[in-house]
């Protein structure tokens, strides 16, 4: 047998859940999800959508490594994970977050918000972070409230000023909680154009492809493009694939999340 070439050795899934079970990050004891399988491949592009209260935060904290799961095997680059404590800090910064309620410091201004992980992770100055985030600053449009403290501006900002920060070490893999939830259309657009910049290879990544997931209560504003969809009902992780794939699925809750008038989602219950 001879020997593969690098080329021919097939690259590790970024994520892979076989058989996972996800607590509750407020009651440890009371299980959300049961038998998570999922796999996540390089470059993917994931919208996975629930209703409010369902376990998507729970799904994404523990996705992120922040929760550990309940039973089942957990790999992250191939690499068994239950959590990722400080020993897995160099696997842990593949990863960029963004929480449901952004999680800025108030006390400091956006742009002190967006350098803190090069300042407490590269050890830079705050001068020298601040010349490193600057193009990050600018493209994300944050440049004209660099110097603005969170309190003082519409959370709608808050989320951007999150997402910043959640790239500012160029990640692998971002992964964003409801990331458009009570955004304006303007701010909306934005984030929708920008995540699909990200994850066809943005120059500001060198070319690099950004593998992301989202969760979302609307699938509606996620239609199109290259995004792979799935559903998390009664406890169960449920793949749905492409966006033609959601709109022609005849489940309930799949026309919930798009928003189908209420005759329509109850009429094939009563059959």
């Amino acid at each position: 047998m001879t020997e593969k070439t690098k080329d021919e050795t097939p690259s590790l899934l970024p994520i892979e859940m076989i058989g996972v079970a996800i607590a509750a990050m407020q009651d440890p004891d009371f299980i959300t999800l049961k038998d998570v399988n999922w796999s996540v491949a390089g470059g993917e592009f994931w919208v996975v959508g629930a209703p409010q209260h369902s376990g998507k935060s729970d799904f994404l904290m523990t996705t992120a490594g922040l929760i550990p799961p309940a039973q089942g095997r957990y790999k992250f680059y191939g690499n068994e994970t239950r959590i990722f404590d400080e020993a897995r800090l160099a696997d842990r910064l593949r990863m960029g977050l963004v929480f449901e309620n952004a999680e800025l410091f108030h006390y400091l201004t956006v742009a002190e918000n967006v350098t803190l992980p090069l300042r407490y992770h590269q050890n830079l100055h705050p001068d020298d972070a601040a010349k490193a985030a600057d193009e990050l600053i600018e493209l994300t449009g944050l440049k004209s409230i660099a110097d603005i403290m969170p309190p003082n501006l519409p959370r709608s900002w808050h989320k951007r000023a999150a997402l910043a920060r959640a790239l500012a070490l160029q990640p692998d893999i971002l992964l964003a909680d409801n990331p458009l939830g009570a955004l304006d259309a303007r701010h909306s657009l934005w984030w929708l154009r920008f995540l699909d910049e990200l994850n066809r290879a943005h120059q500001w990544l060198g070319g690099k492809t950004l593998t992301i997931v989202v969760t979302t209560d609307d699938f509606r504003p996620w239609r199109g493009g290259r995004r792979q969809f799935a559903l998390l009902k009664d406890k169960s992780f449920v793949p749905l694939g492409s966006w033609n794939e959601v709109i022609s699925s005849d489940e309930p809750l799949v026309k919930e999340l798009l928003a189908t008038p209420i005759q329509e989602i109850v009429e094939p219950l009563k059959r």
